[in-house]
């Protein structure tokens, strides 16, 4: 295909063998129809009619040819497409289940944008190859593989942007990617994976921030922005609603769901949850007000001196693998129990309110309605949802909803992947997947890794709490 070197211009599609006038540049394949059909003041095509029809589509001028120079009567391009596309019986590719045209549209629609965000990827870092088998899919750039790198790579075309796993990446080669100009940041979604990150499951869900990164207060968010700038769409915002309702009724939380082993043994007192966080993850050095998960829980008996405290450690910090262990004669002097075996998303249904440094369990808490004391800034935190008792963030200005929040957490800012198909997918997919019992990711790696943490965990306790 080619282009013109001035723009705009006309848009030529040769037949192979041709070659091209003077004035045009070849565009090498494969290419974006869309994108040299939106650059272009006109078409010409012979054969190839792909690019005539999105160029009709958009109203562009289209000149078709024959064998034997410009066709006199044109095509209906875009009622040939629509014929085309009529009379025929559509199905889900996530389920099988039947779909009119208008869903098949807005998935393609999806996938579409999906894939033109990762054009500008020019390499991705801190990447671990057991996370590739989900992650790729959600960074595939419709040409080639993922480019993961681990080195400076300088090869890269001028206006490419780097992607980054901070945390995974090594420092110097972070330090020089931050110097060199801004790049976005790779993270953990919301709904994560059946099991902990810690044990090498992959994530079925990831963000991309360009602007920063949600958990870090300091600086501006993708999502910060979309909750304080942006309004939101109506139907993100109704999908927001059915979401919450199946996350909640499924016991859905991060890393998947679970029924509670025993009732909390209290009944009339105010049931409060404590829940204990990873000391050394960024969430809590960067917005945590320096708080420990021992603090938390002296903090929480002291705003509620009556009720009944049940302290529930970081799974990963359980599984051994994390820091922020409290030993139990600590976290006993100020909880009335600990809780180390039930699911998050159940035990929520059980307490009256919670209280967090920058956890995911305090908005999933809100998603159950509880009541929620946050003593660092979360991203939900400042929104008029909450009470804030950490550090205000003088960027949050805005009052959202229950559902504004949910929506733009969980399905504008996110990415995510179906378990069976590995396509992407909205995360109502994910969640109905991970309802339905079809998430759960297996490898000799994920056992080797849960029998190191239950090794390592054993020894913590036998020592007395030492690490």
């Amino acid at each position: 295909m080619l282009q013109p070197l001035s723009e705009p211009g006309v848009t030529i599609v040769l037949p192979p063998g041709m070659r091209a006038p003077a004035g045009f540049a070849v565009l090498q394949a494969p290419f974006d129809p869309w994108s040299a059909a939106q650059r272009a003041s006109a078409v010409w095509a012979g054969a190839e009619r792909e690019l005539a029809t999105i160029a009709a589509l958009l109203g562009k001028p289209v000149q078709l040819f024959g064998e034997r120079g410009p066709l006199r009567q044109l095509p209906d391009l875009v009622g040939d497409l629509l014929q085309s596309l009529t009379g025929k019986s559509w199905v889900s590719p996530f389920d099988g289940t039947p779909w009119d045209l208008l869903q098949v549209i807005a998935q393609l629609g999806d996938w579409r944008r999906l894939i033109a965000s990762n054009r500008d990827l020019g390499a991705v870092y801190g990447v671990a190859r057991w996370k590739r088998v989900t992650v790729d899919p959600l960074l595939w750039d419709g040409t080639g593989p993922v480019r993961y790198a681990r080195r400076l790579r300088s090869d890269l075309d001028p206006g490419a942007r780097v992607v980054a796993w901070k945390s995974r990446t090594a420092p110097a080669v972070l330090a020089e990617l931050e110097a060199s100009g801004s790049i976005a940041e790779l993270e953990d979604g919301f709904i994560r994976s059946v099991g902990l990150g810690a044990n090498c499951i992959p994530p079925l869900s990831i963000i991309v921030d360009r602007s920063g990164v949600y958990f870090d207060p300091n600086a501006p968010s993708d999502l910060e922005a979309m909750l304080e700038c942006d309004e939101l769409p109506a139907k993100w915002v109704e999908r927001a609603s059915e979401l919450q309702t199946t996350l909640v009724h499924a016991g859905i939380s991060k890393y998947g769901q679970g029924e509670v082993t025993k009732p909390v043994t209290v009944s009339k007192q105010r049931r409060i949850l404590v829940t204990g966080q990873v000391e050394d993850d960024r969430s809590v050095m960067s917005g945590g007000a320096n708080c420990t998960n021992l603090e938390l829980i002296a903090k929480a008996r002291a705003l509620e001196p009556d009720a009944w405290i049940i302290y529930k450690p970081h799974p990963d910090v359980e599984a051994g693998h994390r820091k922020g262990h409290v030993p139990d004669a600590d976290a006993l002097r100020y909880a009335n129990e600990i809780e180390r075996r039930a699911p998050i998303a159940a035990l929520l249904n059980q307490v009256d309110a919670v209280h967090v440094i920058t956890s995911l369990t305090g908005f999933e808490a809100l998603l159950r309605g509880k009541a929620v004391t946050t003593h660092g800034q979360p991203f939900y935190a400042g929104w008029g949802l909450t009470r804030d008792l950490g550090p205000r963030n003088p960027r949050r200005t805005r009052r959202r909803s229950l559902a504004e929040l949910v929506a733009a957490t969980l399905i504008g800012y996110p990415r995510c992947v179906d378990p069976v198909t590995r396509l992407p997918c909205p995360p109502e997919v994910l969640v109905q997947r991970i309802a339905n019992g079809q998430a759960r990711v297996a490898s000799p790696l994920i056992l080797l890794r849960e029998w190191q943490g239950k090794l390592r965990l054993l020894w913590q306790r036998l020592s007395g709490g030492r690490r």
